[in-house]
């Protein structure tokens, strides 16, 4: 089981990275909860791959920066009625 979940990280991180994923896309995606990502990303992520790690919180800090945006977008499609 540990093994399984150190490989989920891997792969989640390499999805964030070549995407540039959100933590709700990619637990969609991957089809586990936010919280699961949340926790393959920050910490067995740092453990497994400290390189990695600093690649995906670079693109999650950017999301983050980014999110009052994509709120915004999704409220004026909203009644916009698309």
């Amino acid at each position: 089981m540990r093994n399984f979940c150190e490989d989920r990280a891997i792969m989640l991180g390499e999805y964030i990275i070549d995407t540039g994923a959100t933590v709700r896309a990619a637990a969609k995606i991957f089809k586990i909860s936010k919280s699961t990502v949340h926790k393959d990303v920050t910490e067995r992520l740092m453990r497994e791959n400290p390189q990695m790690y600093r690649e995906v919180q670079a693109v999650l800090q950017k999301n983050k920066q980014e999110r009052h945006i994509r709120g915004g977008m999704a409220t004026r499609r909203k009644y916009k009625g698309e």
